[in-house]
């Protein structure tokens, strides 16, 4: 199994699938990331591991089973750099393939978050995340083509910033609207 974490940071969420023989690829735009992801994989060549962001990944088509975006896409500059990432995602993602995220969202804080322009708003913790809700998933599952493979599950982190998971399956190819 082929499994690809766009935005792997120092690489925290790839060291079990390392240590259990996976073929594991990763992406991220921090130099230093990169080079410590690289150091901690024992096996794979440090080639799979590419310092390029997520919305421009240097990865074919359908090339993984699985694309992991943990605590990535809730950085979007704005609707078309969250698309733009979510595009390249799913791009990458075998048909069939599974697409696990991570990502900050309103549900559950809807009364508790400040909106700054669109989906951008500044959380209880002080930081600035888009944002994404219920509808949105829901709406980006149907134009993908997706099928959500377990219902949405967000956590309440001490009242200060709400983490929901989108788990889907890709079942075709249709390009999001740029």
């Amino acid at each position: 199994m082929r499994i690809l974490d766009a935005g792997c940071g120092n690489g925290r969420n790839l060291v079990y699938l390392l240590n259990e023989g996976y073929e594991v690829f990763g992406t991220d735009a921090d130099p230093r990331a990169i080079e410590a992801v690289r150091k901690s994989a024992p096996t794979p060549p440090a080639e799979n591991f590419r310092l390029e962001t997520v919305e421009a990944m240097s990865f074919p088509n359908a090339f993984a089973d699985v694309v992991i975006s943990s605590a990535v896409l809730h950085f979007a500059r704005d609707e078309d750099h969250f698309n733009a990432m979510l595009r390249e995602m799913w791009r990458v993602l075998k048909p069939g393939g599974l697409f696990f995220s991570r990502l900050a969202s309103s549900i559950g804080m809807e009364d508790r978050i400040e909106s700054i322009s669109g989906r951008t708003s500044l959380l209880p913790d002080g930081s600035v995340r888009y944002l994404v809700d219920e509808a949105l998933l829901c709406s980006l599952t149907d134009k993908l083509r997706g099928e959500m493979l377990d219902p949405l599950k967000t956590t309440i982190v001490q009242n200060e910033r709400c983490m929901t998971t989108w788990v889907l399956r890709k079942s075709g190819y249709l390009r999001l609207r740029s």
